[in-house]
């Protein structure tokens, strides 16, 4: 098995790679990125140490992806992750990289006759459908009501049923647009795919900034005694996101790697779920117990673009279909991030400390 993931030293590629090589050492693992992002330099090591092949590389350049060697998977988990992508600069970078850069993906595997592992984002549904949902304010949380009128919203979170019609952001966007690409390829051309819409994914390996990486950015305000602010909704925390543990995401690829026929046809939600979700103000109360370090905490009422008051993943019909689902607690996400940053001091106070 030869398996090239793309995006490959980033925070989710980087720990596929790593955790697919130590379950399966046969396997050849290729990790492709353009080390963009500040810190996934720090991710070569680990690879050279595992015998993991780092190829230097951009997906927006097909040139650059046309010069690998045959591959029997591809799992694109390259990406611009942040959802203010585009809103307030030119959306030339998250359109090139997040949709073309994915169709010179398509195009390779279709070339390779590879399966393709597709990592697609919760923030398909748009956000106006989501803020007009009928929700509970309560003491530490803005929660779900049981009773809704929007299809695909429940007290349970967001179904693959929600309305995709309207706005949802650049990122958002860009996504859906590879999503109904990669089902085009998939219905004429044969293409063997898995597609998953996931929520916020959380880890050790995460360099956390404040419009993607929520977890270690708490965690590492909190580690470093340094300020947070709360944003938006009146400047009280108490916007929910569900959390995903990294390992509960490569659970999930490994079974669309080798049985991806189950996925075949098919859109999924995968998060954390309700059981697995936090606010702002639950989390700082975890990263004051983990860390022992309580932080001042300014309030700014004022909503950003693009947020959402709330989202929890309804992994219903993933769970149902495949036998999938999210193990790990919020509480083991910050412990495991904690423990990551304590291991790994020096390395990560320059990227993560300001």
């Amino acid at each position: 098995m030869r398996i090239l993931i793309t995006g490959g030293a980033g925070f989710v590629g980087s720990s596929l790679c790593l955790q697919l090589k130590q379950a399966y050492p046969t396997y050849e693992i290729f990790a492709f990125d353009n080390l963009k992002r500040r810190g996934a330099e720090l991710n070569l090591t680990a690879f050279k140490e595992l015998g993991i092949r780092f190829i230097h590389g951009d997906i927006r350049n097909a040139e650059d992806l046309a010069g690998i060697d045959g591959f029997n998977v591809m799992v694109e988990a390259s990406a611009e992750p942040s959802v203010l992508a585009g809103l307030n600069t030119s959306p030339s970078y998250v359109i090139n990289n997040n949709l073309n850069g994915s169709i010179h993906c398509f195009n390779e595997c279709l070339k390779h006759q590879a399966k393709l592992i597709f990592l697609s984002t919760s923030r398909v549904y748009p956000i106006e459908r989501i803020e007009h949902a009928a929700f509970i304010e309560e003491e530490t949380r803005f929660s779900f009501a049981g009773h809704q009128h929007e299809p695909g919203i429940s007290e349970n979170g967001i179904s693959e049923d929600l309305n995709l019609q309207g706005a949802r952001s650049f990122y958002g966007t860009t996504k859906l647009c590879s999503e109904l690409f990669l089902q085009e390829y998939a219905a004429f051309y044969g293409l063997s795919t898995a597609i998953t819409r996931f929520g916020v994914i959380a880890g050790p390996r995460q360099m956390g900034k404040t419009d993607q990486g929520v977890v270690t950015l708490w965690m590492a305000k909190h580690f470093w005694k340094k300020s947070l602010k709360y944003i938006g909704y009146g400047g009280t925390g108490k916007q929910v996101r569900d959390i995903l543990h990294i390992n509960d995401l490569m659970e999930l690829v490994d079974l669309q790697i080798h049985h991806t026929e189950k996925f075949a046809g098919k859109v999924y939600n995968a998060g954390g779920g309700l059981a697995h979700s936090a606010s702002l103000q639950e989390m700082t109360a975890i990263c004051q117990a983990i860390t022992g370090n309580h932080v001042m905490i300014d309030a700014e009422p004022t909503n950003r673009p693009a947020d959402l008051r709330s989202y929890i993943t309804d992994n219903g019909k993933i769970q149902q279909n495949t036998g999938w689902t999210p193990k790990r607690s919020v509480q083991q996400v910050f412990e495991d991030v904690y423990r990551w940053i304590q291991e790994n001091e020096k390395q990560l106070e320059p990227i993560l400390k300001d």
